[in-house]
């Protein structure tokens, strides 16, 4: 909605001191978080953003009264969502098939969020948001993880030795008999012995132990084992 210049309030110096104050606590918490886990975008980067996020809201609202005419106080803040996003494709790394720093760019969105609810003294929507940040970041990822390890395949490499000259073959056989999903295979040779590592991916609740105790049963298989 158009406001006139001449019908906006002031704002003093202990409010916005406490609203500047506040975003930086809170960009500051969920950034040392991210900071102790050695992302991309840390504890500075996070305060910077949710301090400069309450900067453009308070500016946007309070910092042209003094101007004639009619204007927007919202419209500064709007652009803080666009903005944001080209500062949270930075934090995303590509690596081959992988990608890494969604969860940093998504915080970075999230802090531009809780500044900019600080800068509007929204403060109790500000404190929330980072309560429930920090704890998707923290408590929520360790059920998650722990949930979805009972189900979700796990991928691990084996190593083996088989005297020179030995094929692979049997071994293979065996690890997919007992439900491994080969992935790759790399085959090296020291003096008289020939080296396998094995990637692969094993079923959920999978037996590790029982699988290395059967493929050591097999015939030329000399010493297998998990790699660490």
């Amino acid at each position: 909605m158009l406001l006139l210049a001449s019908s906006i309030p002031s704002l003093s110096w202990p409010e916005v001191l406490l609203r500047l104050a506040l975003a930086a606590a809170l960009g500051g918490a969920i950034g040392f978080e991210r900071e102790l886990r050695e992302r991309e975008a840390g504890l500075r980067t996070h305060t910077l953003v949710s301090v400069g996020s309450a900067l453009f809201t308070i500016a946007g609202a309070y910092g042209f009264r003094d101007f004639h005419g009619s204007f927007d106080p919202t419209r500064v803040a709007a652009q803080i969502v666009t903005g944001i996003g080209f500062l949270g494709a930075g934090a995303i790394i590509r690596q081959g098939l992988s990608v890494r720093g969604l969860t940093t760019a998504a915080t970075l969105w999230v802090v531009a969020a809780i500044g900019l609810a600080s800068g509007a003294g929204y403060y109790s929507a500000a404190v929330i948001t980072t309560a429930l940040v920090l704890l998707s970041l923290w408590p929520l990822r360790i059920v998650a993880y722990r949930v979805m390890s009972r189900f979700r395949p796990e991928n691990e490499r084996l190593v083996a030795q088989l005297p020179s000259g030995e094929s692979p073959g049997p071994l293979i056989a065996q690890l997919e008999t007992l439900g491994a999903r080969l992935q790759s295979l790399e085959i090296s040779h020291e003096a008289d012995r020939r080296m396998v590592l094995v990637d692969v991916t094993l079923p959920p609740k999978a037996d590790a132990p029982g699988i290395v105790a059967k493929l050591s049963e097999v015939e030329g298989v000399l010493e297998v084992r998990w790699s660490d």
